[in-house]
């Protein structure tokens, strides 16, 4: 079993980290919340004093962080994990970033001896916490074998996206699509109540038809069709309303670094950003569904 710092135990963090400790791993960890950290600490993880005294002190890091600007602080900080990491340590960032600020992590990781590898992931707490995310990983393959075990015991799929960076081009790509289907599900449906269509009759149609995808079938923004989704205990977020908007500009904001047309991504974005400026933002992003109705 290997020495795994664990940095950014939140909502996500905080599940991945729990189930690297049922794999039977040694974990430390590092948060800003004395809360987070506690409950790590209850079933049997260390707590480290930073992030860089926990990059120094074991062989694999782990960071589920908010963004691009906390990753490079904290691996390109003074002491930050990149400084203080001894060589040939494995750095694994599962969080969802701008690319190249994954890409400028990657470069000063290997001019250090680091290997380093973005993983950002897909399926949200309830993967999390159940142990079957997607994980969807950008580096150098020798550094994502070793990393493979460690993964799997946080999830159930690993794939290789490419070089450095890809990781992060892949999850914001994927959750584009997510972003605008949800909007393109939730408007069908709210037609359907104003043509008198009982919803689970137009799920019973669509889930079988050419209009079925994720959105509909996993995380159908109506309570009753898909028991598990959101809208069944009132959209408590598995992936924050806010959390989509974060990645919708992240996809704009690449479409637009290499002058790429991404009409429905820009128009999606607008969408969140109505939905989180007037309160939306902590529920489910299928909760949209909720902004469509009122208009």
């Amino acid at each position: 079993m290997s020495k795994i710092g664990f940095i950014g135990v939140g909502h996500m963090g905080g599940p991945m980290a729990r189930n690297l400790l049922r794999a039977g791993h040694q974990v430390a960890v590092s948060d800003p919340s004395a809360a987070n950290v506690a409950q790590l600490t209850s079933l049997g993880a260390t707590q480290a004093a930073d992030a860089g005294a926990l990059a120094a002190d074991n062989e694999i890091v782990v960071s589920m962080l908010p963004s691009g600007k906390e990753l490079r602080a904290v691996y390109l900080g003074h002491n930050g994990v990149v400084a203080r990491a001894k060589p040939n340590t494995l750095l694994i960032d599962c969080s969802t970033t701008d690319v190249e600020s994954a890409r400028a992590v990657a470069k000063e990781a290997a001019d250090r001896g680091l290997r380093f590898i973005d993983a950002p992931v897909s399926g949200g707490v309830a993967g999390a916490e159940a142990g079957t995310l997607t994980f969807m990983a950008g580096g150098d393959e020798g550094a994502l074998n070793a990393a493979r075990p460690v993964l799997m015991a946080m999830g159930k799929n690993v794939v290789h996206t490419g070089g450095s960076g890809s990781g992060q081009a892949a999850k914001i790509c994927n959750n584009m699509i997510l972003g605008i289907t949800m909007i393109g599900v939730s408007e069908a449906f709210v037609l359907g109540e104003q043509l008198g269509l009982a919803p689970e009759k137009l799920f019973a149609v669509a889930s079988t038809s050419s209009g079925q995808c994720w959105s509909l079938t996993s995380y159908c923004p109506v309570p009753g069709p898909v028991p598990n989704s959101p809208a069944n205990r009132g959209y408590a977020p598995g992936f924050a309303a806010k959390m989509m908007l974060k990645d919708l500009r992240l996809a704009v904001d690449a479409a637009e670094h290499v002058k790429q047309g991404v009409e429905l991504g820009e128009l999606a974005k607008r969408v969140y950003e109505r939905f989180v400026q007037e309160g939306g933002g902590e529920l489910d992003f299928s909760a949209i569904i909720q902004d469509i109705r009122q208009r």
